[in-house]
């Protein structure tokens, strides 16, 4: 299974960090739509994405959900039909939620730098630094920490969890609400 080191951290605004992401980019920016639905999954995330030219990705994955980098673990299969691979994985196993966003990537060498903005929570940050067969996910970390300081990304910034999870904690509002 292919693996990278993620961090994913919540900023002010696209606009404001794409002149420092630029300054280390090594290809990019291109923009892309995806349109993201997760599906029940008993050990890890199962999501379909669907870039809407009429093709997507189904993606499963397993990750920590903690602030700060971490090892995911997944596996990526295309598909040409993304909303009938949809409506049936939503009738075998139900959708879970979904996740809309407008994503600015660019390459900084192996790792894949994300702009999101994401329908319903904002602007996000988020570094995959992909993985070598074999190599020590230290080495990815360092990386990423090396990009976060390049970046201005503070540890107060970092963010656990997928979209689908921000998503559905801001529906249910404050903790003790009703």
């Amino acid at each position: 299974m292919a693996r990278n080191i993620e961090i994913k951290a919540r900023i002010a605004g696209i606009e404001a960090l794409l002149p420092a992401v630029l300054a280390v980019a090594t290809e990019g920016p291109r923009e892309i739509r995806q349109d993201d639905s997760f599906f029940r999954c008993a050990n890890g995330r199962l999501k379909l994405r669907d870039f809407g030219d009429g093709r997507g990705e189904l993606i499963f994955y397993q990750r920590a959900d903690q602030a700060g980098p971490k090892t995911s673990h997944y596996v990526i299969t295309p598909t040409a039909d993304p909303a009938g691979l949809r409506s049936a994985l939503r009738q075998a196993w139900g959708e879970t939620g979904r996740v809309r966003k407008r994503r600015t990537l660019v390459l900084a060498g192996r790792t894949r730098i994300h702009l999101d903005e994401v329908e319903g929570l904002g602007a996000f940050l988020e570094l995959e630094v992909v993985l070598a067969d074999g190599e020590a996910a230290e080495t990815g970390e360092r990386e990423a920490h090396d990009l976060m300081r390049q970046l201005g990304i503070a540890p107060a910034d970092l963010v656990e969890g997928a979209y689908v999870d921000l998503l559905v904690s801001a529906a249910a509002g404050p903790a003790g609400g009703g």
